[in-house]
Formats: structure tokens, C-alpha cells, sequence
């Protein structure tokens, strides 16, 4: 097996050196096992908090040690009652090639008309964070104006489809006019280019003069600013990621923080293994893909090489969609 590990913990952005690729002798299969060859691999931002050494919602990657994240790939050897080889299944064991793994610890993808890559993204765990952020966490209803950062990331751009599906206003934020133009395809009522050089806040005065219900945000800073000055009395704010800081200890502003309490604004964080009910995820996902309401976009690296690449491309805007590395 080839396996990326953390060779150091990073400080700022991380850099090549950070990471290492080793090999590893997998063992035998025992009573119980798979061995599963990957195909997929995903990157998120979420992974640069693990690799600080510090208490979080999930333990830290250690130093020496495969990496973890979501993958898909083909098992081809099975010690496991009721998983065959040859099935296609979903796992936490990524940054490597291959993996023997417990039968509990993988998942055979669920029998939707869509790519394997997709239970990555779109029907994967980016997805659940839009399909639950949206309609639980920030409670949006049809009528909501919903403001959405990074909308056209993994998350933000699923947001946007469900927010329109479900019979919501939605106004996107994304950086450089290709992006711009692609959260409009997906249905954005109005787009904010952040790298225009207007103050987020001013952009979106000028787009949402009524306000905004709800903000999704995936990006923090200026955006959380934003979603802050124009949200409407009893506003629901979906806290899913903050990548604008995660690789600096600079703290967002919230020079509009005194907002919310006049407005009575409810701002809730929230982690998507929060939410156990996927049959209901997949059944309302599978429903708005069969009536043509779900696109979806992948930024795809070829080659395990390129998976700390992958990964730091996503903090310098460089995925439409998913990010993803295929093997």
C-alpha cells in the first residue's frame, strides 16, 4: 500500500514538505475484513483542521500515519458476510491506494442512478452537510431569501440546487466571472463575484435589498460580515465551514455582531454526522436528480501523487464542484 502521511504539522497554508508518501505492508485478512482497492478519493477542507494537534470534533491526524478521508473504491477480496468482491463501496480510509478495512467500516453505495465519484460529492458527504445545513439546521422554507458562500464548491453548489428545488430565492457568492456564471446556471437568482473588488457587504445590499432569511456559510470573514449587516428579524444562519480562516489565526471581524440581537438572529454551527436519517436524504436527493433539478461539476487530479496538490488547490479557488482525486 502507498499512503500520504503528515510529516509535519503545517503552520499557515501547508507546503510539500508537510506531507509524505510511504509504503506500508497490508496484513491478511481476517474473519470479518475487506480489502478494498480505491478508485476515488476525496479532499475537503475540513482536513486542515486535523492536522493541527488539537482537541476538535474528530481526532487529529498523526504524525507518520495514513491520512483519513472519504473514499470510494472496489473490494477485491472479502472475508465479510454479505459484502462480495466486486462490490463498489464508500470508506474514511483515503490518502492511499488500498486498504483492508472491518465490514462496519464500509458502505455499499445505495442503488442511485449516479457515478460512483458522486457518493463523494453531490450524494456523499458534501451533500448531506447542503441537504441538512439548508432544511434542518437553518430551517429555509420556500419564500426564504438564501444567501450562499463558496456556491460553487461542493457544498455551496448543492445548496444553491436544493434552495431553487425546494422553491427558495438564492443569491450565490463565487470568485472570477467562469464560477460567477456557473452558480447562475445552476439557478441562482444573483451572483457575487468576491474578487470584483466590491466590499461583500455592498454587494450584497445591491442584490438583496429586502435582506436575506437564511446564509449558508462556508467561508466566513467578509461573507459572515455580509450575511450579518442585511439579515432580515429571525434570520437563520447555517455556520458549515469558515475556510477563510483556517489557515490563519486572524479572527473573522463581526463588526456587525450587535445585529443579531435586534433582529432576533439565531446562528447555529453544525456537523453533518449530527444527522443519522440518510434513507430520507437519499430518497428526497434521488427524487430531485430523477426531475432534472441536480447538476453537479468535478475538479478531478489524476493519480495519488497528486492528492496534497488537490488538496491545496481548494484554498486558493482552484475546484468548480468537487474536488477529487482518481486513482
Amino acid at each position: 500500500m502507498k499512503a500520504w502521511t503528515l510529516a509535519a504539522r503545517p503552520k499557515g497554508l501547508p507546503v510539500d514538505t508537510d506531507f509524505a508518501l510511504v509504503e506500508q505492508t497490508l496484513p491478511d485478512l481476517a474473519e470479518g475484513q475487506v480489502r478494498v482497492v480505491n478508485r476515488w478519493l476525496s479532499v475537503d477542507p475540513y482536513m486542515r483542521g486535523r492536522m493541527n494537534d488539537t482537541k476538535s470534533y474528530v481526532p487529529p491526524f498523526q504524525l507518520g500515519e495514513p491520512m483519513q478521508g472519504g473514499a470510494i473504491g472496489e473490494v477485491v477480496e472479502s472475508k465479510a458476510d454479505g459484502i462480495a468482491v466486486g462490490t463498489m463501496v464508500s470508506h474514511m480510509a483515503g490518502w492511499r491506494d488500498e486498504a483492508v478495512l472491518p465490514a462496519q467500516h464500509v458502505q455499499p453505495l445505495p442503488d442511485i442512478k449516479a457515478d460512483p465519484q458522486a457518493f463523494l460529492g453531490q450524494f456523499g458527504m458534501p451533500g448531506m452537510t447542503a441537504y441538512y445545513g439548508l432544511l434542518h439546521v437553518a430551517e429555509a422554507k420556500p419564500g426564504d431569501t438564501v444567501f450562499v458562500s463558496a456556491a460553487a464548491g461542493a457544498v455551496g453548489s448543492t445548496v444553491v440546487q436544493i434552495a431553487k428545488a425546494k422553491g427558495m430565492t438564492v443569491i450565490g457568492s463565487a470568485g472570477g466571472a467562469e464560477k460567477v456564471e456557473w452558480v447562475r446556471q445552476l439557478g441562482a437568482d444573483a451572483v457575487i463575484d468576491y474578487k470584483s473588488g466590491t466590499p461583500v457587504a455592498e454587494a450584497l445590499g445591491q442584490v438583496a435589498p429586502d435582506g436575506i432569511d437564511v446564509y449558508f456559510d462556508n467561508v466566513g470573514g467578509d461573507h459572515l460580515d455580509a450575511a450579518l449587516a442585511h439579515a432580515n428579524p429571525g434570520a437563520r444562519f447555517a455556520i458549515c465551514g469558515m475556510i477563510d480562516v483556517y489557515n490563519d489565526a486572524k479572527p473573522t471581524s463581526l463588526k456587525y455582531l450587535a445585529r443579531l440581537i435586534g433582529n432576533r438572529v439565531r446562528i447555529q454551527g453544525f456537523i453533518v454526522s449530527d444527522f443519522k436519517d440518510h434513507e430520507g436524504f437519499y430518497r428526497d436527493m434521488a427524487a430531485m436528480l430523477a426531475e432534472g433539478k441536480l447538476k453537479r461539476e468535478e475538479t478531478v487530479f489524476e493519480g495519488l501523487d497528486k492528492t496534497p496538490e488537490a488538496f491545496l488547490a481548494l484554498f486558493s479557488g482552484g475546484n468548480k464542484g468537487k474536488m477529487l482525486v482518481k486513482l
